[in-house]
């Protein structure tokens, strides 16, 4: 339920992918959102083991495509 901030490192494997460009905590979601420049090898929705490093420690995240949310009509 940490939020990841711009700046903070995208992690995978024990290696940094990535940084994050921008992330806040998403009411409609109830969970936290982030965007994220990443390696090409890392950028597909679904890749597992992406995590964020926020502050030391490791936060797991999901890779998903954009918009994060579709509202239903």
């Amino acid at each position: 339920r940490r939020v990841p901030r711009a700046g903070y490192p995208v992690v995978a494997d024990g290696q940094v992918i990535g940084e994050v460009t921008s992330g806040a905590p998403s009411p409609t979601l109830g969970r936290p959102i982030a965007m994220a420049y990443v390696d090409a090898a890392h950028s597909a929705p679904g890749t597992t083991g992406v995590g964020v490093d926020i502050r030391g420690s490791h936060e797991p995240y999901e890779v998903v495509a954009l918009p994060f949310y579709k509202r239903e009509k």
